[in-house]
């Protein structure tokens, strides 16, 4: 299994690319992947371009075709103005953009991290509707990370969680079952209907 990791993290070292390196470590311990980090910080330039020319560059063509291969995807992004950053949403943007369905049944985590607990509801009124718009399937637990979770007693409990909430969803669905052969035939409700209308 592959699994996709985003941060839109803008310094060094950044809270943000902490935190995603804290869920892609609790997600592989309960499902083995094979991780893939997409810095967006680095991609800044191809992803403004791309805005305006229509094509990715190399880099940022490379990082949607990560994306788009994705069994399971974590994104993080800081809080800026109680949302998500600029830069993480123009992402986004350059994916579906690119391949409309690229995020389509794809299993998300999505996390945030930001000064104050105040902006804690960005996960539940701005990346979920983002991924549900694009047609993924979000992980129950969103993780939000405030200056103060640092080293809080809570956190870690919340990572663990999430990560095998994704580590779960990326597993392919078990084989159709069917029916044992004691049941016997299928009778067509019409008939069973009739059935009950004769006696």
């Amino acid at each position: 299994m592959k699994l996709v990791v985003v941060s839109a993290g803008l310094s060094v070292p950044s809270s943000t690319r902490l935190l995603a390196d804290r869920l892609a470590a609790a997600a592989a311990h309960h499902a083995e992947a094979d991780t893939e980090v997409v810095e967006l910080r680095d991609l800044a330039v191809e992803i403004a371009q791309s805005l305006t020319t229509g094509f990715p560059g190399p880099a940022l063509g490379a990082a949607i075709d990560a994306v788009r291969g994705a069994d399971g995807l974590i994104a993080v992004t800081p809080v800026f103005s109680a949302s998500y950053s600029g830069l993480f949403k123009s992402f986004f943007d350059a994916v579906s953009g690119f391949d409309k369905d690229a995020l389509a049944g794809t299993p998300v985590l999505v996390a945030a991290t930001g000064g104050t607990a105040r902006h804690s509801l960005v996960l539940d009124h701005a990346l979920r509707p983002l991924f549900a718009y694009l047609r993924a399937v979000v992980v129950p637990t969103g993780v939000y990370a405030a200056s103060e979770d640092w080293g809080a007693e809570g956190l870690a409990e919340r990572v663990d969680r999430a990560g095998a909430e994704l580590a779960r969803l990326m597993r392919p669905a078990p084989a159709e079952r069917t029916a044992p052969d004691s049941l016997g035939p299928v009778v067509p409700f019409a008939e069973q209907l009739a059935a009950l209308g004769r006696s």
